[in-house]
């Protein structure tokens, strides 16, 4: 299995700005208000597997440089199925067509909840990890059947919000820990270039399939909270 350890984009050689969502979903210290809705597979900290998660977020926190994240709170550890509309993103690839572009979010979540109602779901999926970066986990199905149906759920849920980011084919699914609200300096890339493909082969060995609950429509006020409205697929 080919597996990913993305750092470069994270390093401070390779920016000469801030990072892009600095100053609006999060400051250095906290995050902000950024109102939407989404459809997610929280972490399933029922499962024994959740720990492996849990224990590769600690260790990336240690690393020298970790200063330059802002960490997500462990229980709302998520992957996205699809992304719903958001208050910062109000374009016609990410807005449900025929609805008022200036609708609140509440309106648009109260829409989109009536129109899930009667999703019928793809098959259930399980999920492994198949890379890392500084800022969290990569994702893809735990088989190629498996995949088939995470993509088959992305196809699916395009008609109840409807609409088709731009990148919805080539969507990388993924775990966040942490948004960068600096970028890594060059003293402290050694550390992260040694310990992420450690972090990353330990956790393979330890976890092969990441626990998940099963998706659910959720609504938000930021990154801190995913409140699951209706659960799909049961």
């Amino acid at each position: 299995m080919t597996r990913n350890i993305e750092i470069t984009d994270y390093a401070a050689r390779s920016h000469s700005g801030p990072p892009s969502r600095l100053g609006t979903r999060y400051d250095a210290t906290r995050f902000l208000p950024e109102a939407g809705n989404t459809v997610v597979c929280h972490l399933d900290f029922n499962a024994p597997a959740h720990q492996a998660v849990l224990e590769a977020r600690a260790r990336m926190q240690a690393l020298p440089g970790a200063e330059q994240f802002l960490y997500t709170p462990v229980d709302s550890l998520h992957m996205t199925v699809f992304e719903g509309v958001i208050e910062t993103r109000r374009t016609p690839d990410a807005w449900p067509e025929g609805l008022d572009r200036e609708a609140p979010i509440a309106r648009l979540t109260e829409v989109l909840s009536d129109r899930l109602a009667h999703f019928h779901s793809p098959p259930r999926f399980a999920v492994r990890v198949v890379g890392i970066r500084p800022s969290g986990l990569i994702l893809q199905g735990a088989t190629v059947e498996d995949e088939a149906h995470m993509r088959a759920w992305r196809e699916a849920l395009a008609e109840p919000f409807g609409y088709r980011h731009e990148e919805h084919e080539a969507y990388r699914h993924h775990m966040t820990f942490a948004y960068p609200i600096g970028w890594i300096a060059d003293v402290d890339l050694p550390a992260w270039e040694a310990e992420l493909p450690a972090i990353l082969e330990e956790f393979v060995d330890t976890a092969p399939v990441i626990p998940l609950t099963a998706p659910a429509f959720c609504r938000f006020n930021d990154m801190t909270r995913f409140e699951e409205l209706l659960i799909l697929g049961v």
